[in-house]
């Protein structure tokens, strides 16, 4: 699991400039994440790392289309 939470913040932080308090607080909360999906039975690491991803960026709202400004017009 730590594997695919170093993964992770790797990742998100080519995506998202951030303070070194916010990306403690974003590694807390995704470990906290992928700890309740291993405890539901999930082993995968490239699974893990694509759902922790995809956790933090709805945590933002960049994975909100209204929140990052599509409006659909």
């Amino acid at each position: 699991m730590e594997a695919a939470i170093d993964r992770i913040m790797k990742t998100y932080d080519l995506l998202v400039n951030r303070s070194a308090a916010a990306n403690d607080e974003a590694r807390a909360k995704v470990t906290e994440y992928l700890a309740m999906l291993t405890a539901g039975g999930e082993t995968d690491p490239h699974r893990l790392t694509v759902c922790g991803l995809t956790y933090l960026r709805e945590l933002d709202g960049t994975n909100d289309p209204l929140k990052a400004g599509y409006t659909g017009l």
